[in-house]
């Protein structure tokens, strides 16, 4: 099996076990919610609804982003992968901020002393929620580092916010039944601050990804030293690298004994391209195009000022 069957395999395994786990959670709050008169457990049983969706997105974008190039984009279609983390990034801000609205609302009804006192029904099933949706975020975030998915990790966040609203939920309903109704939306205000925190820092990383930019400054130097290394090359002209997606392009210029033959360089700038591709994973497409040593002396000025000038 190929590793892109195994990403492939692994994303449907995980998102299936979390709309499983959604529906179910979503379906006992519901109950609970409406049995134990918790209106904070019935407001989580949709954000659990929510996750159903946002799941859908995540298969979506990854199954896209997966489609081999074609025609009209010789690049692959990676990019589709980020637009599904804004989507899911802009689902976790929507839901931090009607959570945060929400329990701004209950505090003034507390306020006014207009908060009921939930049943025990409703705080078993936040129990529940809190440690099912923390399991299923650790599995998510495992999974999305493995195959290094936004639009995974972005789901695996959408679990934690489940969690929290879940935690919330069960702070309020506790302290409701102890005597202190208003500790419910305090606590719910609190977590939406964390959950628009995760959301925004998710839509910020995607947003990157979506615009062309270098890959990291020790990403970079390890090229350099993978490239110094390859028999016959004897300086690096330019290296340029940009991020697509969750991949990398990269562009390299090697300078090599100009009184070789086409051939042997040729072959050297194959070496060049191999190392590349094998060291580096997530390097989709490497270009390498030989100059003769010395051709960029009258730029360079002193030994090196040319090559850190061009390295992006």
């Amino acid at each position: 099996m190929s590793e892109i069957s195994r990403d492939k395999k692994l994303v449907r395994q995980v998102s299936a076990a979390s709309i499983v786990v959604n529906l179910l959670l979503s379906l006992m709050k519901l109950f609970a919610g409406v049995i134990a008169h918790s209106g904070a457990m019935i407001s989580d049983a949709v954000h659990s609804a929510s996750d159903v969706f946002s799941t859908f997105i995540v298969l979506i974008g990854y199954n896209a982003a997966q489609k081999e190039e074609d025609h009209d984009h010789p690049y692959g279609h990676e990019r589709l992968e980020c637009v599904a983390a804004i989507v899911l990034a802009t689902c976790l801000i929507v839901v931090g901020v009607e959570i945060g609205w929400s329990g701004i609302e209950k505090i003034r009804s507390g306020i006014q002393g207009e908060l009921a006192v939930p049943g025990v029904l409703a705080l078993w099933a936040a129990v529940i929620s809190v440690l099912a949706k923390e399991v299923m975020f650790w599995v998510t975030r495992a999974a999305a580092k493995k195959i290094d998915s936004g639009a995974l990790m972005a789901d695996a966040w959408h679990h934690r916010s489940d969690a929290l609203s879940s935690v919330g939920s069960f702070v309020g309903i506790f302290g409701a039944r102890l005597g202190f109704p208003i500790l419910d939306p305090i606590a719910a205000v609190l977590i939406c601050v964390f959950i628009l925190k995760a959301g925004i820092d998710i839509f910020r990383d995607a947003l990157g990804k979506m615009v062309d930019h270098s890959c990291d400054k020790d990403t970079l130097d390890s090229m350099k030293q993978c490239i110094v290394g390859v028999e016959g090359v004897e300086a690096i002209d330019m290296i340029r690298t940009r991020v697509f997606g969750s991949k990398y392009y990269v562009d390299i210029e090697i300078a090599v004994d100009r009184f070789i033959s086409v051939e042997a360089a040729h072959i050297i700038a194959e070496a060049v391209h191999d190392r590349i591709e094998e060291d580096f994973p997530k390097v989709k497409h490497c270009m390498v195009h030989v100059n003769p040593l010395g051709a960029h002396d009258e730029v360079k000025g002193k030994e090196g000022e040319w090559n850190e000038y061009n390295c992006h």
